[in-house]
């Protein structure tokens, strides 16, 4: 079937309680990821100390969830198109919920790996479908109010996930911190079959099994090299082998996506500028997401000797500014414009992250709090904008393909913050001679972070003035 007649499944008309309910519901199940993310960032010195490595090393924990979800997030949008996206979303938020069950039983960093890839794997259908759920139900004009929203539960993981993260690992075991998750499936499973309609797919297009298998070696390699280089456990030349064979799957995927009709990750989808500068620019702002959690907790844990539940106390506070900023990041959208604003509030974002580098065992706990609170409200404008312009020139058969691209690019743009921040630990702690991790260290990692955050300004330029007419039309 040519692409123009692919027909996407339509699923029945959404009611207004419907229409309410959906950003709330997709907003769980990135509540579940978020929380999942930031209480195992929290955990990770504690779960170095219990498996007989350095913190350096267990961010294995993380980038092998974001690898899996990396590789798995491009066959989404083809999953739902083909299987329904209720059916999908539902399978995906009960197998996430088994593989939290898995980490908390694992008794080697091995078995732990594996259950977070199982994570990965469920988080890369989970987000992405909820999301082509709400972009076929949501009217365009809500489209910037409702992403607003969605995040608000999203938003509430990195509020209780430090706190939390960090009384259970101080006070019981990191084991906890993965069963925190068993009610949060089992609220979203309930919600999903009262509020979401079942949808049937019309048409059923083949999986191209080709493009998967390209760009699933491409991901997997890139970021396994991006983790080698981290802490340097590969050497040189195993390394740069990863770098190549990553690099020559991506070109061999870009050359067979130009002759397949329904393509894994549809590179078409670059041709519309809005999509494609708010993936480049959105994606470079997103290498905090990964980083300063990671940084935050080697800094105020190892540098400062805090315990993790007092270093959960000061960091929720960067969520805590999020969730502030969506009370008024519709409006100010709408006042200012798309482009002015992310250009600007790049800026604003990196200068906040830099502030961390700023950070002393002597810095008042009042000075910390204030620089991540405000940071986290800045940085939440930037991300609530760039999700809603990302499908603002796209139409409802585009969307299922660009949820699956923007997510998959986002997990990659996370993955490397992770990567790079580990990266240059490791080469600071390298070029002074030491084998723990210190302030200095994690000053060079929130510094490199900042530059690259600021150098989103320069995607978001290319933004025509009246880029997201549309999305600003109604309050």
């Amino acid at each position: 079937m040519p692409e123009s007649q692919h027909r996407i499944p339509v699923p029945p008309a959404a009611s207004s309680r419907e229409i309410r309910m959906i950003p709330f519901i997709v907003g769980c199940a990135l509540f579940m990821q978020m929380l999942d993310s930031t209480v195992v960032a929290t955990a990770l010195p504690t779960m170095a100390l219990d498996f007989g490595t350095t913190v350096v090393h267990m961010n294995v924990t993380i980038t092998s969830y974001l690898l899996a979800t990396a590789v798995f997030v491009p066959i989404s949008g083809w999953a739902a198109d083909r299987f329904g996206a209720r059916a999908v979303f539902l399978a995906a938020i009960a197998l996430f919920t088994l593989g939290s069950i898995a980490c908390a039983a694992s008794g080697t960093l091995g078995q732990l790996v594996a259950a977070r890839v199982v994570q990965g794997a469920a988080g890369a259908m989970m987000v992405p479908v909820g999301r082509i759920i709400l972009l076929r139900r949501i009217p365009k004009a809500d489209l910037l109010k409702a992403m607003a929203f969605l995040t608000i539960p999203a938003l509430l993981g990195p509020v209780i996930g430090p706190p939390v993260g960090g009384f259970l690992v101080t006070y019981a075991s990191w084991h906890w911190i993965f069963l925190i998750n068993i009610p949060v499936g089992i609220l979203g499973i309930a919600m999903v079959r009262r509020w979401i309609a079942r949808d049937v797919p019309a048409s059923r297009p083949r999986l191209d099994t080709m493009g998967f298998l390209l760009s699933g070696v491409a991901m997997a390699a890139l970021m396994t090299c991006l983790e080698a280089a981290g802490h340097g456990g590969l050497g040189l030349w195993p390394t740069a082998g990863l770098l190549c064979l990553g690099l020559g799957c991506g070109i061999l995927y870009v050359r067979h996506a130009r002759h397949v009709t329904y393509p894994i990750i549809d590179l078409s989808l670059l041709r519309t500028r809005t999509f494609a500068v708010s993936v480049l620019g959105g994606n470079l702002c997103r290498f905090s997401v990964g980083a300063s959690p990671f940084l935050l907790a080697i800094l105020l844990q190892v540098g400062f000797g805090l315990s993790a539940f007092s270093a959960g106390m000061i960091t929720f506070t960067s969520a805590a500014g999020a969730m502030l900023m969506k009370l008024v990041a519709t409006p100010i959208v709408r006042r200012f414009g798309f482009r002015r604003v992310l250009i600007a509030n790049a800026l604003i974002a990196a200068a906040f992250t830099a502030a961390c580098a700023l950070f002393q065992a002597d810095t008042p706990i009042w000075a910390m709090v204030a620089v991540l609170l405000v940071g986290g409200f800045f940085r939440s404008l930037q991300f609530t904008a760039v999700n809603a312009l990302t499908y603002a020139d796209l139409d409802s058969a585009q969307m299922s393909r660009a949820s699956s691209f923007a997510a998959t690019a986002q997990q990659l743009g996370i993955s490397l913050g992770v990567a790079c921040a580990a990266m240059t630990l490791n080469l600071s702690m390298t070029l002074r001679g030491g084998t723990e991790a210190d302030r200095i260290d994690v000053m060079w990692g929130f510094a490199v972070i900042a530059a690259i955050v600021a150098a989103s300004a320069l995607s978001f330029r290319r933004l025509p003035a009246r880029a997201g007419s549309q999305l600003r039309a109604r309050e």
